[in-house]
């Protein structure tokens, strides 16, 4: 959360996006300039969906794949699988514009400043507007209109105003508060019955009779991969940073060249908890701000103001270091934020502060006035970051030289990798995913190697994640084929056993509850029966974990059945296991009236989720049906294939 309420200009910019997209459903769209207007690309441009007039154009969707995968934020090899979904996203926001304008719903001039205030508070400094001529530049430096701009916005508001009838009047029953906190504090204890599949198959005995006989039936689904033959020239950041020493005379140069580097500005270390109340209804905005002020109370009475940030700040991200932001500077946060926090004195708390994100309690840690650190406190540094520079660039021209030296003659890998003093490995056979001499594993160069047609080829320039640069030459391709039976028999007896020991597991699982039932439920006389140990476990609730078995959701029947059952059996991750209910705890029903409001947000906020998706999926369902909305599936399907084959 506090990344997000940094006013620096890349946080205003993917704000601005997400105002941009409508309903901000997705940043993969958000970051395409232009969206949001009606199709008008060129004739190469292909339709991937239409609304009403409204056309997808399939470079839309192509730009926001590729940016996202350049922002890493969908891995490269996942961009088939999640296309059609950014797909459904895309058209799901412009059918909801769609029929909020058909509904007739308006925006008023006020809903629309709203809109701008809540998604981009940066152009109003204290609440206050920013004035208009900031305001187009603003936009402008982001490349569009304050007409467009307000366009998407009022779009936006037409939107909320529609979803807010939707939820308008969605209720949480005491009853459903009751069970609800019944469900998160019951308690159970069981005891179990583990039957161990690893110890079941180390007893199997695979005879050659039986691997001829799965050989001869399942052959052909045993393939040897290609593989390949190459070598490598490795420079290795460790051995360049060696070769290269600095001096203080450059350093004291560098330092007084670039004074203003190592001035820090006035900062102060700040800790704080948020009660949000952005984006929930302005009816909560009173209990939320008692929920902060009872937080207030307890820190001021003694309460650890660490456990508390854990327990209750919605800014996921500090909470989860007990609310530490580290140091801040001056205009790095909302203003009413930055004025409390410069204005305690260390370790002292603030009482309840109101920004645009909810209500804060802060506790300012330390504080630091503006300097210009001395040369001596950054010599260090200095020469650390100016090593730093010289490697890279020097692992660059010596990766490059081999790579141009390579091309030329690719059977000089080995006396480059010796003039240069870098690092050498020749690889007779290998196959994807093996680990390599030198660097380990690395896909990179897996794909690299594999991506080359012919012997002698040189792989351009890979990095790899333990800062080396590797040039490859392919020397020999072992197409995939048929296995023979010598090479795959390990693999082959490890099936067979492992489908006999996973008979065997469910038989025992079977004749263990065979044996409860006729002992009357004794789960420890069966077991022992059978010489399987039973274990007890401690008492545990739904979110909690059973030791020597795992987390809680693996036996949720223990919540719904009565002490003296047996269930089973339950799968975990290959051992079975046979539990008995040996006891249960119901909650203390009089910490309920101070865990209610939480659980009624809570509740609200899974309701409205709920009743969100079934809204948004029944206007696309009907706008489907009236021919509103369609998506030709045939260019999703080529969207995906260019990805697959990139």
């Amino acid at each position: 959360m506090f990344d997000f309420f940094r006013s620096q200009q890349k946080t205003t910019k993917y704000l601005l996006g997400g105002l941009l997209s409508i309903v901000a459903i997705s940043m993969v769209v958000t970051l395409i300039p232009g969206f949001g207007s009606s199709g008008s690309g060129g004739a190469n441009d292909q339709v991937v969906a239409e609304v009403g007039k409204d056309q997808v154009m399939l470079r839309e969707v192509q730009m926001g794949l590729n940016d996202t995968v350049r922002g890493k934020n969908i891995p490269p090899e996942l961009v088939s699988v999640y296309a059609p979904q950014i797909v459904n996203q895309i058209v799901t926001e412009r059918a909801l514009a769609y029929y909020a304008k058909e509904l007739g719903y308006q925006a008023t001039d006020e809903d629309v400043a709203q809109v701008i205030q809540l998604m981009v508070p940066q152009l109003f400094e204290g609440g206050k507007f920013v004035g208009k001529e900031a305001y187009a530049q603003f936009l402008a430096a982001n490349n569009t209109s304050i007409t467009e701009f307000e366009k998407q916005a009022r779009l936006r508001a037409s939107l909320r105003r529609m979803q807010s009838a939707v939820l308008e009047g969605m209720v949480v029953t005491p009853e459903e508060l009751e069970r609800e906190y019944r469900a998160r504090n019951e308690k159970v204890a069981i005891e179990f019955a583990k039957i161990d599949p690893v110890k079941i198959q180390s007893e199997i005995k695979v005879t050659p009779e039986e691997i001829n006989a799965h050989w001869a039936i399942s052959k052909a689904q045993y393939k040897v991969q290609e593989k390949r033959g190459f070598r490598m020239v490795i420079v290795d950041e460790a051995k360049v940073s060696a070769s290269i020493q600095t001096n203080e005379a450059s350093l004291r140069a560098y330092y007084d060249a670039n004074k203003e580097q190592f001035r820090t500005p006035e900062r102060a270390k700040v800790r704080h908890i948020l009660i949000k109340t952005m984006e929930k209804p302005k009816d909560q905005e009173e209990a939320l701000k008692k929920k902060a002020e009872d937080l207030l109370k307890q820190i001021q009475g003694g309460a650890d103001f660490a456990e508390l940030a854990k327990k209750n700040s919605e800014d996921t991200v500090s909470a989860a270091k007990g609310g530490d932001l580290d140091w801040v500077a001056r205009g790095q946060t909302v203003k009413p934020f930055e004025d409390a926090a410069f204005a305690l004195a260390p370790k002292q708390l603030s009482g309840i502060v109101k920004t645009e994100f909810g209500f804060h309690i802060l506790q300012t840690m330390e504080k630091e006035t503006a300097r210009l650190k001395p040369f001596e406190e950054v010599k260090d540094q200095i020469a650390k970051d100016q090593s730093k520079q010289q490697v890279f660039d020097r692992m660059q021209q010596i990766a490059d030289q081999v790579r141009s030296a390579l091309v030329k003659n690719p059977g000089a890998a080995e006396q480059l990798a010796s003039e240069l003093k870098v690092g050498f490995a020749k690889v007779d056979k290998a196959g994807r995913g093996e680990v390599l001499p030198l660097v380990g594993q690395v896909t990179d160069i897996d794909n690299a190697v594999f991506d080359l047609k012919e012997k002698g080829a040189v792989t351009d320039i890979v990095t790899t994640t333990s800062n080396k640069l590797v040039v490859a030459v392919l020397d020999e391709v072992f197409p995939a084929r048929q296995a023979e039976l010598n090479e795959v028999e390990g693999d082959i007896r490890k099936t067979i056993a492992s489908e006999r020991a996973n008979r065997i597991l469910n038989e025992r699982a079977k004749a263990l509850l065979d044996k409860v039932k006729s002992m009357g439920g004794d789960l420890r006389k069966a077991a022992a029966s059978m010489s399987i140990e039973v274990k007890s476990a401690a008492e545990f609730g739904r979110d909690g974990n059973v030791e020597g078995l795992g987390t809680a959701n693996y036996v949720e029947e223990a919540f719904r059945r009565d002490v003296g059952a047996v269930f089973g059996p339950v799968n975990v991750n290959g051992p079975l296991f046979i539990c008995k209910i040996t006891g249960k705890t119901p909650p203390d029903m009089s910490r309920f009236k101070d865990q209610r409001f939480d659980l009624l947000l809570r509740l609200k906020g899974q309701k409205a989720q709920e009743r969100r998706d079934l809204f948004e999926e029944g206007i696309l369902k009907s706008l489907q049906e009236r021919g509103v909305v369609k998506i030709h599936q045939d260019v999703v399907k080529r969207l995906i294939d260019t990805f697959k084959n990139s």
